[in-house]
């Protein structure tokens, strides 16, 4: 299946709002944890029924409901029923392949992105998407497959820092995609040391192997590009959002997302560049060769051309040659085609012709 976009043909022609999967099962069951908090106390659950969750949507506590496995149709379906959500909601979390969006509706704040992954021996990206729902006092983050990317967040409520255990879903939300948008730059920091230690080999071993390199650090640039793009018009949209869900105090820190995510995106359109160069670089070492190789080819020829017309004179069938019966004419010739060949040699050197 193509990597930059997946579709299959029993999907046209789907209702918007149909609660159907559309990607690769990455799960064999859907696992439910929530992490329910506030300033004072902390409660940690692990569920198997959404019947057992849904009690959170009701309590002034903040509410972590991470969802793992997208592929189950019911399940979702009773996440929507049971958190008032609507069906077009629950479409667009089970379409695994859909571009990373943002968009409010009226009791929650939807918004989408790619968590990357990089395969360093590899070299290959490869991606998992999130859906984060911002409700009133519960955040419902769904994702393709169980993980540890977010534990960083998780330690934080576990260790009881203040911001983030006295704030609410937004504050959540904000640090959830802080991980996503830190872990974008540090992948690309990751590609582009190796990009950057291309150029030596260019410079040093310019073969078809640098040449396959680069290209694939290419394609790699671009699908962090298709990936990670999107994510600037998430945050921009987040700025500029009135809503309820939003305290006033988060907005400095989406500032903070808006910085990160320029800077990836700023790294990706330096590297790209790079990426350009070093390809020029290695059409002109490859062109240098080869020229040299015809220069020195070219001197070599017209160095035996006159050797050769000496050859040919003296190898004609004609009986009446001044030269040819006399005792040392073989190595009167052969001396004035040595004189000739190095006095050429000597005059290309002069004029650096080689």
């Amino acid at each position: 299946m193509a990597r930059y976009l997946k579709s299959k043909k029993e999907h046209i022609g789907l209702s918007p709002d149909a609660i159907h999967f559309k990607g690769e099962k990455k799960s064999d069951a859907v696992l439910l944890e929530v992490i329910d908090f506030n300033s004072e106390n902390l409660e940690e659950y692990e569920e198997k029924s959404v019947n057992e969750v849904v009690k959170f949507n009701q309590t002034a506590t903040t509410t972590w409901l991470n969802i793992y496995g997208l592929h189950d149709e019911k399940v979702m379906g009773d996440i929507a029923n049971q958190f008032e959500l609507e069906p077009l909601i629950l479409a667009d979390v089970m379409n695994t392949h859909a571009r990373p969006k943002i968009q409010e509706y009226d009791n929650c704040i939807y918004i989408s992105f790619k968590m990357l992954q990089y395969d360093d021996l590899l070299n290959h990206i490869s991606s998992e998407n999130i859906v984060i729902l911002i409700k009133e006092n519960i955040l419902l983050l769904f994702q393709e497959k169980i993980g540890d990317v977010f534990d960083p967040v998780r330690e934080r409520i576990r260790k009881n820092k203040k911001r983030i255990r006295g704030s609410g879903t937004d504050y959540l939300a904000f640090a959830l995609m802080d991980i996503v948008f830190d872990n974008y730059n540090y992948i690309i920091s990751q590609i582009g040391e190796k990009i950057e230690s291309l150029e030596v080999d260019l410079l040093t071993n310019s073969n078809e192997s640098i040449l396959e390199e680069i290209n694939k650090f290419k394609k790699e640039i671009i699908y962090l590009d298709k990936s990670i793009k999107p994510c600037r018009e998430i945050v921009m949209e987040l700025l500029k959002m009135d809503s309820e869900l939003l305290a006033d105090k988060v907005y400095v820190h989406f500032e903070d997302l808006k910085n990160n995510i320029n800077q990836a995106i700023e790294s990706l359109q330096s590297y790209r560049e790079i990426l350009s160069d070093q390809l020029q670089i290695y059409h002109t070492t490859i062109s240098s060769k080869l020229n040299d190789i015809i220069k020195f080819l070219t001197v070599f020829s017209v160095i035996f051309i006159p050797l050769t017309f000496i050859a040919g004179v003296y190898g004609t069938n004609f009986d009446v040659l001044p030269e040819l019966h006399y005792k040392y004419s073989y190595f009167i010739m052969l001396g004035v085609m040595l004189i000739l060949a190095v006095s050429m040699i000597f005059y290309f050197k002069k004029k650096k012709w080689f």
